[in-house]
């Protein structure tokens, strides 16, 4: 029987996981982590998910994933498997698997390297996205590709909806290609590491507006940040402005200047370049503001945006 050690977290953790499970591969370990505190969960959890299954689950922190290479060596696994694990491995783990430690990335490498890709994806405005297997190196997200998986960015989606369709994505993908993985006739490509481009972290307050860009680039930045996530936000006179949804249609902006107002009982936002979109979920000082609540809020006052 094939054996695998797992490394796992968030949704394609737990997706990916179930997938191994029902090929029939014997998971001895999956290894996770404890939630971050700041950071309020709304995925499946991999620990919960392994336990219904019996199988031993350990949460090392990240300066002690070195000290498992013994026990890894003990299991003698045919692979290692990192699904949303948000560590990277040491390099003393990656060649302890017999035939390869393997990562699912959310994105199609080599584009969008690195931390939060499906948030970057979309706040740059791509019209499609996807997942990658590929093999782990000690440089992330470089090493040699097996196969992807393409999902389509509609213009209003968020990134939380994106999340969802890569973890359809990334359980459909593993399970077509897993048993050439295991027969030992899957691809193996290089990535060409001079195309696409490595990201960082997203924090917050990355999520404030800025009312000199076009309505399709704000637009771009509400959705990349839109709940599950923090939101995007601005100071306005009014107070603080939070703009949790919205959508696009490229329709031609009322005013000349960045202004919120209402408009046959819908809230619009114009923005500079003409153009202007529809805010459908919005708070002003963390007060719900709808048509409803607009004059109570606003006193039925356009709210300018922007310097």
């Amino acid at each position: 029987m094939t054996r695998a050690v797992v490394f796992a977290y968030h949704d394609i953790g737990v997706r990916c996981l179930e997938v191994l499970l029902a090929r029939g591969i014997e998971v001895p370990l999956v290894v996770t982590h404890e939630d971050d505190p700041a950071e309020r969960r709304f995925f499946a959890s991999v620990a919960d998910h392994a336990g219904w299954y019996g199988i031993d689950t350990i949460k090392p922190g990240a300066e002690n994933l070195g000290d498992l290479r013994s026990r890894l060596s003990a299991l003698a696994p045919d692979f290692l498997f990192s699904f949303y694990y948000r560590y990277l491995l040491p390099p003393s783990l990656l060649d302890v698997p017999i035939s390869g430690a393997l990562n699912m990335h959310g994105s199609l490498l080599p584009h969008y390297r690195g931390r939060a890709p499906v948030n970057w994806a979309v706040l740059a405005g791509e019209p499609q996205t996807g997942v990658t297997l590929h093999y782990m190196t000690a440089r992330p997200d470089a090493g040699d590709k097996v196969a992807q998986g393409v999902v389509p960015i509609l213009p209003n989606d968020t990134a939380g909806e994106v999340m969802e369709k890569l973890s359809c994505a990334a359980e459909n993908l593993l399970w077509r290609i897993l048993p050439d993985l295991v027969a030992g006739r899957a691809p193996r490509m290089p990535l060409d590491l001079t195309q696409g481009n490595y990201c960082g972290r997203r924090r917050p307050e990355d999520g404030k507006i800025d009312w000199r860009q076009g309505a399709w680039e704000i637009h771009n930045l509400i959705r990349a940040v839109a709940p599950p996530y923090p939101g995007a936000f601005c100071q306005v006179a009014a107070g603080r402005l939070c703009i949790l949804r919205s959508h696009y249609r490229g329709e031609q902006a009322r005013g000349k200047r960045p202004q919120l107002y209402l408009e046959a009982n819908r809230i619009f936002a114009d923005c500079v370049a003409g153009e202007r979109f529809e805010v459908l979920k919005c708070l002003l000082n963390n007060q719900p503001l709808t048509a409803i609540s607009w004059a109570h809020l606003l006193q039925g006052e356009t709210l300018a945006l922007g310097d």
